[in-house]
Order: C-alpha cells, then structure tokens, then sequence
C-alpha cells in the first residue's frame, strides 16, 4: 500500500528525508560513527529507499556523513584539523558580513535582528538549548542577509549545518547571549570596521569554546562564550 508519504513529489520527499536526518545528527540521536541503513531509515521515516538513498547522498556532500565501505555510511567524526578549517572559513566569511551589516543595516534589520536577541533571551532564561541552538543560527543567518552579498550567502550556505552542529556545542549559555548583544551594539552603531573585528572576536572564542569540547583542549582566557 502505498504511503501518503511516497505519494508526495519526490523532490519534497528528499527534502523532508535530508531535513530529518540532519536534525538527528545535529542534536545527537545520530552520533559520530554511527552506521546509516536504508532499509531501517525508510521503515522509520514511512518511505521508500530512494529518498532515502538520495538524502545520504546529499548529506555526505555536505559532509555529515562518510563512506566507509561500499555498504556501510556513517555519520563522520569531524578531526581536530576538520573543525579548525571550519572555523577560520567562518571568521573570514562572518567578519566580512558584520562589516557590510554595519554599512547597510536600516531599520528594519536592526528590527529583525532585535526579534531575534528577544527571542533567545526567553529561551535562554529557560535554559532551552534546542532553540538556543536554532536562534544562533537565525542571528548569523539575519547579519548575511543584512550584508546584501549574494556571493557571501552562497558560499555559507553549505557549510551552515556544520557549523550549526558546532556552535550547538557550546553551553555557555548567558556569554553567547552577551556575545550576540555586542555585535548587535556594533552592527547598530553603523562602523564596519567595529562590527568586523567584533564578529572576528566571537567567532575566535567560540572556536576555543568548541575545541575544549570536543577535544579537551586548554582556552586562552579570552570571553567564554560562542
């Protein structure tokens, strides 16, 4: 019988699939190394192995994922040297948003980007780290927006998963907050140069954040946040 779920066109199936599966690793129920099955995937999600299939795929371009074998994906565990190209592609690319932010933020995205710092002080008073985790994302995501920079935008955009599944790492809570408060304070006041070497800094600590993490290395005493 066929499920309404395979009725759906194929690409929004993939979609939804692809969605799915990266929420999983993102908050943990898939974890580094663990082994990816079609079959049981396609049982779970309601659909057929196509989707399913293709949705790996996509995943391992995006590089969630690795192929150990010709039978067996897993879920990749990112190497030291992994996370740290990440983050100085991510301290390029977000500086150079915050400044342009700076230069073309009007009312309207100061507005937008005010929502959202509302909206994580709610969810950090009650210590909601899921949507802790989305909110960060939607911050950074409203300050390339900002930047007006159709290039910038599409150079982050593969490289947005991962390094959502990076910053989820951290659990300074209330320091993140502040550290988004102060690059809001510098995007606001209108100077580039401010907002580029403010997001340069809160990429850079929380880089330190996530090293300890994940690796246990040593901070440097700078601000503890993300």
């Amino acid at each position: 019988m066929t499920t309404a779920s395979e009725r759906q066109p194929l690409a929004a199936t993939r979609q939804r699939v692809r969605d799915e599966l990266r929420e999983r690793i993102l908050t943990g129920r898939l974890r580094p190394g663990d082994r990816l099955v079609e079959r049981e995937l396609a049982e779970d999600l309601g659909v057929s192995r196509v989707p399913v299939r293709e949705a790996i795929r996509s995943l391992e371009a995006e590089g969630f994922l690795v192929e150990q074998s010709a039978r067996r994906i897993v879920v990749r565990q990112l190497a030291r040297i992994d996370v740290e190209e990440l983050f100085d592609v991510r301290e390029a690319l977000e500086g150079l948003a915050a400044g342009r932010a700076a230069e073309r933020a009007g009312a309207a995205e100061l507005k937008r980007l005010e929502r959202v710092l509302a909206d994580a002080a709610r969810a950090t008073a009650r210590g909601d780290a899921a949507r802790i985790t989305v909110l960060n994302s939607r911050f950074h995501d409203e300050i390339v927006a900002t930047a007006g920079n159709t290039l910038l935008t599409t150079m982050l955009q593969p490289l947005q998963g991962r390094l959502r599944w990076l910053t989820s790492q951290n659990e300074h809570w209330a320091e993140l907050l502040d550290e988004h408060r102060r690059l809001y304070d510098a995007i606001a006041s209108g100077d580039a140069e401010r907002a580029h070497a403010e997001a340069v800094e809160h990429v850079r600590v929380n880089r330190e954040v996530t090293l300890k993490s994940l690796f246990g290395e040593a901070e440097t005493g700078e601000r503890p946040a993300g």
